[in-house]
């Protein structure tokens, strides 16, 4: 009970701090240096807080029967629902209303600032009276704090300007679902909750071309490095206990005999690996993805506690079991590239629902609502594209068939972020570089990253 009023008054100063830095409140003083009586929207926006910040102490239980998830998972939760009713509308290539622009912007500055408390102990110098320096322990936030806040704010600054570049843009207009047939555009994959899009007869100009690609560039950069500092969160979250009573005692049953005969021969070369997984679903690749997760867990346990009854045999030295271990992650990286779209795994899931680390619970829900809106906005630009493909198509007298990487195996928006990774062509041997993304090309696939 003690630890839960020590939580429960440090959340009240947070909130009581970010309601001086909130934007909102501080701009309802009209008289400098003066207290200017309270207004109406100052007094709105303080109780719309404490509102906030009260069921975040109450983990979401409003009975206050103490049975509500851990303030981590609550902030984790506060993110993602924010993130949902302020982007689960961005249907169109358009910049965000100023009212969801401003209550995005404040919000997220309402549950980031819990990240101002969470400090850790640094050494600093400081000269003494006497002129002496002496080394004392001072405050600073935490250095994972420190060093991915900043990047992560900048990432959304970039992805909204991103979306007020379009607001010039009239190359092409959007016509309702609900329109006349003969007034309709095309659209990717039968996609039929979105508008269709038209675009001039013989298609985009090259200037518009080449705006359309460099906000493509700039969403392709933001996706990386949203997924990169996600999957860097993830990775330093606790594997928690009953994801762990859930694995069978082997990596062996995880994987399946043809997964762990590949993975185990003494030649392996991935994009092979690869191009013999059934990957004609987003069910099947997360489950693949899930298997693999599950068998580097079995396996670092079993070396971290030097347990020699393994499903290796006795006959596999630790740099061998090393090494498998390797092609196993390595093939979890490329998959993650290549189908960035995916849903989390079950280990992430089980990561984020029992973590109690309230700076990590920020840091990993913020970078995977960017990168969740960097896909959306990513597929909205590709919907562009291919309208204006199609378009060019028609006017040169090409034959307008669907083309298999444009049809969708199903109406949702999770297949048209599949379809680009499992139909692209494997003509050559890649890198790990070319799966990461670095130096991608223009007429690639936008996912294939």
């Amino acid at each position: 009970m003690e630890i839960e009023s020590m939580e429960a008054e440090q959340a009240e100063n947070v909130s009581e701090n970010a309601s001086d830095k909130s934007p909102s409140s501080s701009s309802c003083n009209g008289n400098d240096g003066a207290a200017a009586p309270s207004s109406p929207k100052k007094k709105q926006v303080s109780d719309m807080m404490k509102e906030r910040f009260s069921k975040l102490l109450l983990g979401e239980d409003m009975s206050g029967s103490g049975k509500g998830v851990s303030s981590a998972l609550a902030l984790s939760n506060a993110l993602t629902n924010l993130a949902a009713s302020v982007f689960g509308e961005q249907s169109k290539l358009e910049p965000m209303s100023e009212e969801r622009k401003a209550r995005w912007k404040r919000e997220v500055d309402w549950l980031v600032s819990v990240t101002d408390h969470i400090v850790e102990f640094v050494a600093s110098e400081q000269k003494g009276k006497d002129g002496t320096n002496m080394e004392i322990m001072v405050t600073q936030q935490r250095k994972d704090l420190l060093m991915n806040i900043p990047a992560l704010r900048k990432l959304d600054t970039m992805l909204l300007d991103t979306l007020d570049n379009f607001k010039n843009e009239q190359q092409y207009w959007y016509v309702s679902k609900d329109a006349e047939e003969s007034e309709k555009g095309v659209q990717r994959g039968d996609k039929w909750w979105l508008p269709t899009i038209k675009v001039p007869p013989n298609g985009l100009s090259q200037d518009s071309c080449v705006f359309m690609q460099k906000q493509k560039d700039a969403v392709i950069q933001v996706l990386k490095a949203s997924m990169a500092i996600n999957a860097q969160i993830l990775s330093d979250m606790d594997v928690p206990e009953p994801y762990l009573e859930t694995l069978p005692k082997n990596g062996k049953s995880c994987l399946g005999d043809s997964i762990y005969k590949s993975i185990t021969d003494e030649v392996f070369d991935p994009q092979q690996f690869l191009s013999t997984l059934d990957l004609s679903s987003e069910n099947k690749v997360v489950d693949i993805n899930n298997r693999i997760e599950a068998s580097i867990v079995i396996w670092k346990r079993k070396m971290n506690n030097k347990d020699n009854k393994t499903s290796w045999g006795f006959t596999v030295s630790t740099e061998k079991r090393c090494m498998f271990e390797e092609r196993l992650e390595t093939i979890l990286i490329l998959l993650k590239h290549q189908f960035p779209g995916l849903p989390q795994s079950s280990l992430d899931i089980t990561k984020i629902q029992y973590n109690k680390d309230a700076g990590l619970a920020i840091l990993e829900s913020y970078s995977r609502v960017l990168e969740t809106l960097a896909n959306t906005v990513m597929s909205r630009i590709d919907d562009v594209l291919y309208a204006n493909t199609m378009a060019r198509e028609s006017g040169t007298g090409a034959t307008m068939l669907p083309r298999k990487s444009n049809v969708m195996s199903a109406g949702d928006e999770s297949a048209e972020k599949m379809s680009c990774g499992i139909n692209t062509p494997m003509s050559r041997t890649m890198t790990l570089s070319d799966f990461m993304g670095w130096g991608v090309e223009p007429e690639k696939c936008s996912f294939d990253v």
